[in-house]
């Protein structure tokens, strides 16, 4: 949601190169997200596999997937370092619950993007990074919002 939040015109770009304008067909502030509606889609879109987070530890291997800084497509990997974490946003307008924290790097600019498994499966969204300087840069600790939040902003649970 703070990705998209006061923006007039959302552009989304897929992999292959085609762009599309977007709308918000719903929110859900208390997770930050944002669901988008593409107006086009690539004929070969294929969806993304959820996996439940029921079974998630300390320890496992994660990657999170995103466009740091506008450089690019990125992938960092890591392990998960937490559960059920809360975050305060640093202007102290918002805290999240129930975060996985990640120690994959993360940046401005891979919020909205996924984390996965080693598997490639979808286990939750990047939302923040946790850095208690003004550079705004990564220092090993993220958080993202788990699949399960990000299915009930669609309206539906993914399992």
């Amino acid at each position: 949601l703070h990705v998209v939040a006061g923006a007039e015109k959302i552009k989304v770009t897929f992999f292959d190169g085609l762009e599309s304008v977007a709308t918000v067909t719903s929110v859900q502030p208390e997770n930050d997200l944002a669901v988008l509606q593409a107006q086009k889609i690539p004929d070969d879109l294929m969806a993304a596999s959820m996996r439940s987070t029921a079974d998630l530890r300390p320890g496992d291997q994660v990657a999170a997937v995103g466009f740091p800084f506008g450089i690019g497509p990125s992938v960092s990997s890591g392990v998960v370092s937490g559960l059920k974490r809360s975050f305060q946003s640093p202007e102290g307008r918002q805290e999240l619950s129930n975060l996985i924290q990640f120690d994959a790097a993360a940046n401005p600019g891979n919020s909205g993007g996924p984390l996965i498994n080693m598997d490639g499966e979808v286990l939750g969204i990047v939302t923040a990074i946790l850095n208690p300087t003004h550079q705004r840069t990564f220092i090993g600790i993220g958080f993202a919002v788990p699949i399960e939040n990000a299915a009930s902003a669609v309206g539906s649970p993914p399992f």
